[in-house]
């Protein structure tokens, strides 16, 4: 029953070493296929870390089935570490989270977005010129807005008003219910005259490559999406976190029975 925590250690990372390949194997993929920077902007983190987990897995799986006792005290020590990281972040996303949603608007099917109503620390990774730069031309990349036009081309304005947009449709595909433009199409909108409060309807064009690209609604759209994909990982982390302590508690019983190896070696010249 003693060899049963270093049989478990040595099963679980070696289920972690085959997953490292897919991921690895993806990381290349993206780096060599990739065909738009948004991308290739993916390939260096996940090859990273397939890198790592299959680093860790077989520091474990040696450590545990080999006895390698420094070894399987350099695999706790990082797990020990990544433990404290996810939960860092974990704790780190339902804070920069817990802030921001849609407004609801009367006779609208959607809803509109105000980058104000998100944390401080995610509007200013938007606001920053570098990041939006990069965020936009992969939003542009993607035909979110093509997309758009093409499912609800040739709908009439009140039939238009009562769909339900995405947040990144309703922020960067269309102008501001505050602008008071007139509708022809989903993404052709004509101006009207006077002055405006919302800085949003000096920046909107018919082109299909500005549209409202760079509209604070787009960056709040953005957000949105951010917040509802984080709060997911969250969850998952909870789960994963509750993963790696097992699997940390089952390593420290497999360190404990490698030191208990070492002792009874050095006394009697052998291992039971």
């Amino acid at each position: 029953m003693a060899r049963c925590s270093n049989n478990l250690v040595g099963i679980l990372n070696f289920v972690i070493f085959l997953l490292s390949i897919p991921i690895l194997a993806g990381g290349i993929w993206l780096s060599q296929k990739g065909s738009t920077e948004c991308e290739r902007f993916l390939d260096k983190p996940v090859i990273a870390l397939g890198v790592f987990l299959m680093i860790v897995s077989i520091a474990g799986l040696v450590g545990a089935c080999c006895r390698v006792t420094w070894l399987l005290w350099v695999y706790l020590f990082v797990m020990f570490v990544l433990i404290l990281l996810v939960f860092c972040f974990t704790v780190f996303a339902f804070v920069v989270t817990n802030k921001g949603a849609g407004e609801t608007l009367a006779n609208r099917g959607y809803k509109e977005y105000r980058l104000g109503d998100y944390s401080n620390w995610l509007q200013k990774r938007v606001n920053s010129g570098k990041n939006w730069n990069k965020i936009r031309s992969c939003l542009v990349d993607s035909k979110v807005c093509s997309k758009f036009e093409s499912k609800f081309v040739g709908e009439a304005v009140d039939d238009f008003y009562k769909e339900h947009l995405s947040a990144l449709q309703s922020g960067c595909c269309k102008p501001s219910n505050d602008c008071g433009f007139t509708y022809v199409s989903p993404t052709n909108w004509t101006r009207t005259g006077g002055t405006h409060s919302n800085p949003d309807c000096a920046l909107w064009d018919n082109r299909s490559d500005k549209l409202c690209f760079d509209c604070q609604s787009c960056k709040a759209g953005l957000l949105d999406n951010i917040k509802s994909a984080w709060k997911k990982v969250a969850v998952v982390n909870i789960v994963f976190l509750v993963f790696l302590v097992i699997v940390y508690s089952v390593g420290c019983c497999a360190f404990r029975n490698n030191r208990r190896d070492d002792t009874y070696s050095r006394s009697y010249g052998y291992k039971p």
